[in-house]
């Protein structure tokens, strides 16, 4: 089934400076809203997944996302649950879920013009990690490049083995329990991988200048892998 782009009048398009394509969607197979971006010329497009308690609102993954936009990469922030389902805290945690939303999107923007040519990479937070990377392992479509902000991979269990894409994880140095957990996952990854520790940062990469630097971080490894890869492979 081929789905375009729907909008309603209250998600009308808009023109940005950077932006050659700016858009509120719905999204059929999952029946949740986004926001689709594409830049002039745009290559690839990363998909987010949220973390818990959060929503393609977030001021964090946005900052993310206006600066791989720099880099001509096309995104898309969308709410993986719905606001009721998002007061249960089993959905909330409930990995299997999420990556299903996840997968349903990526086979949507392979359906839709705008999209469907573009290679896909993810970026995941909090427990999106998991979801992200559980995703890239099960789905059909091949998914280039994985970036983890301040991520729970070490939820995705056995499915770190048949991740493919080459995956950053990103994390505070004050972190702690988290930075343990993501030692343990890179060590279960079998594909091309980094860990990213951003000094003097905290869980959520409030202090100044922390964010910066995982921008930067998610910039570089994403044009490396989403771009200029495939700009090697032509």
């Amino acid at each position: 089934m081929a789905y375009g782009v729907q909008t309603s009048p209250s998600m009308a398009s808009s023109s940005t400076r950077d932006a050659a394509f700016k858009r509120e969607i719905w999204i059929p197979p999952i029946g949740l809203g986004g926001s689709l971006v594409l830049p002039q010329g745009a290559q690839a497009i990363v998909a987010f997944a949220h973390g818990s308690g959060s929503s393609r609102l977030s001021p964090r993954n946005n900052q993310v996302a206006s600066a791989l936009h720099e880099h001509g990469l096309g995104t898309l922030l969308f709410d993986l649950l719905t606001e009721q389902e998002g007061l249960d805290r089993r959905k909330v945690f409930d990995i299997p879920l999420l990556a299903d939303r996840l997968l349903l999107a990526t086979e949507w923007l392979a359906q839709i013009p705008q999209t469907r040519a573009l290679r896909v990479g993810y970026f995941g937070a909090s427990t999106g990690a998991a979801a992200a990377l559980v995703a890239a392992a099960e789905g059909v479509r091949e998914v280039c490049a994985i970036v983890s902000r301040g991520g729970r991979p070490d939820l995705a269990g056995p499915a770190l083995q048949r991740v493919r894409a080459p995956t950053l994880l990103i994390v505070g140095s004050l972190d702690s329990v988290v930075l343990d957990l993501n030692r343990a996952a890179l060590a279960g990854l079998r594909c091309k991988k980094e860990l990213a520790i951003v000094a003097g940062a905290t869980h959520l990469f409030e202090e100044p200048g922390t964010l910066d630097e995982v921008t930067a971080l998610a910039g570089r490894w994403f044009a490396r892998h989403l771009i200029a890869e495939e700009q090697a492979d032509v």
